[in-house]
């Protein structure tokens, strides 16, 4: 009787790691490669293998539900393909698994083949070593092939300013050996008498200015106007800041976003399309994609930044909002972040964005691809903030005076086809055209009042 027992424990334990096995064994029939591909694509707005997101970190959770609750991929293939209809059917662990992460429930995916799964089951259990990027690489080297020539440069920079020095040394010896040899030939030539009278006569500054009072005059006059031009030109750029870039309390890279990742201006600059103002993002903004994305694995990386740098920005984040990462909550005081500004209109100046972002878009354009054939835009807002997307750290790109902005003006032409402006200045349009016969039906934003002084001051 005993015998019978210790042979059918043995029985059941052998059964057990058979399922364990089959479990495991099943889930690496898929291919792995494959599965990292469909993971990215359906899985990983929710989920990564290493830590909790929206949904649990899924790194080996074949062999965890099989230890943890003795399922098998056959409970992941129901609750993958639909995993409402699971927990419908009274499944206790789909239910505690809902109930776990706040009733959120997660999207069905019932295109998925049974191949399909297992290969990402096979992901999940098997992930790939990750492949070196290979824009990492290309951009490592870049940066090493700039800095050495940099380097080789500053070494040729350096010869050629000791060469300079020394020659410029050497021509100011002989310019002092000539003049001495000068002035003891003169010493020679000249009589006694004349060089009794050279060393009793007294020479000053009055002297000379009564004798060249019409050359003195001229060079006060020349120095009065450098001075007047001195001061002008200090005051006209008071308030003129291009090329303005402050460094913030969270680093963020236009570059990155708005470059590398394609990110629409107005995704984030949201009010700049239908306002008046483009107002500064909210901390809200950042999270919709940064509550999923908590590390950079971008292949970019600017000079003298890395990976480590780039993940504490975005911890930086979680900071001010009071994110928590490991509970996947706001459960933390937020910290306000204190933005530096860079554009600030005066008070005393009206600007509207949506009325250059909407009514002007394609005329704003047009206009800046003509003048400047060399520096072409796809974007209204490069017009005035530059290349924005090419910005590590954005600066101001244009002087933003009263000048630059009539310049634009008079330069600018009105899109005639734009839906707003040939209905409300429809009877205006015609008569511009009999009135500037020589623009050939062009019409430029001056003639529309773009110069009048209550259009931007109040």
């Amino acid at each position: 009787m005993i015998s019978w027992r210790k042979h059918y424990k043995k029985g059941l334990v052998a059964i057990g790691l058979l399922l364990t096995t089959t479990a495991s064994v099943h889930a690496q029939e898929g291919d792995p490669a494959n599965g990292e591909k469909l993971f990215k694509t359906n899985c990983s707005a929710c989920h990564t293998l290493d830590k909790q997101l929206v949904g649990p970190a899924l790194g080996g959770v074949v062999d965890r539900l099989k230890k943890e609750q003795n399922l098998d991929t056959d409970w992941l293939h129901k609750w993958i393909k639909d995993n409402e209809a699971l927990r419908k059917s009274g499944d206790k662990y789909a239910n505690e698994v809902y109930e776990k992460f706040n009733k959120t429930a997660m999207t069905p995916f019932p295109n998925l083949s049974d191949t399909d799964i297992n290969d990402i089951l096979a992901y999940t259990s098997n992930p790939p070593a990750p492949a070196p990027a290979a824009g990492a690489a290309a951009t490592g080297t870049a940066q090493d092939q700039n800095s050495a020539a940099a380097l080789e440069e500053a070494k040729k920079q350096s010869t050629n300013s000791k060469i300079l020095i020394i020659s410029l040394l050497v021509i100011a010896g002989l310019l002092i050996w000539l003049l001495m040899r000068l002035r003891q030939l003169v010493k020679l030539n000249q009589t006694e008498e004349l060089a009794e009278l050279n060393a009793t006569r007294a020479y000053s500054l009055g002297d000379l200015y009564k004798k060249y009072h019409f050359v003195g005059k001229a060079l006060l006059g020349v120095l009065a106007l450098l001075a007047f031009y001195g001061v002008w030109n200090s005051l006209m750029g008071i308030g003129v800041y291009k090329g303005y870039k402050p460094d913030q309390p969270i680093y963020f890279s236009h570059k990155i976003h708005a470059g590398e990742n394609k990110i629409d201006c107005q995704m984030c600059h949201s009010s700049a399309k239908y306002g008046k103002v483009s107002e500064i993002p909210s901390m809200n903004v950042c999270m919709n994609c940064h509550r999923n994305i908590s590390e950079y694995k971008g292949a970019y990386m600017e000079p003298g930044k890395d990976k480590a740098f780039y993940d504490g920005e975005i911890q930086k984040i979680y900071a001010a909002t009071g994110w928590d990462p490991e509970s996947q909550s706001y459960k933390n005081k937020p910290q306000p972040v204190e933005w530096v500004r860079i554009h600030n209109m005066p008070d005393f100046v009206y600007f509207n964005h949506a009325q250059h972002v909407v009514a002007g878009e394609q005329a704003i354009i047009s206009s800046h691809n003509k003048k400047n054939p060399n520096d072409q835009i796809d974007v209204v807002c490069k017009a005035c903030h530059g290349k924005v997307d090419t910005m590590n750290v954005v600066q101001m790109a244009n002087d933003f005076t009263m000048g630059w902005c009539i310049e634009c003006h008079r330069t600018t032409e009105v899109d005639m086809n734009n839906g707003y402006n040939k209905e409300y200045f429809k009877n205006l349009h015609e008569k511009l055209k009999k009135q500037y016969p020589k623009t050939e039906g062009k019409i430029t934003v001056d003639a529309i009042g773009g110069l009048e002084c209550g259009k931007c001051h109040y």
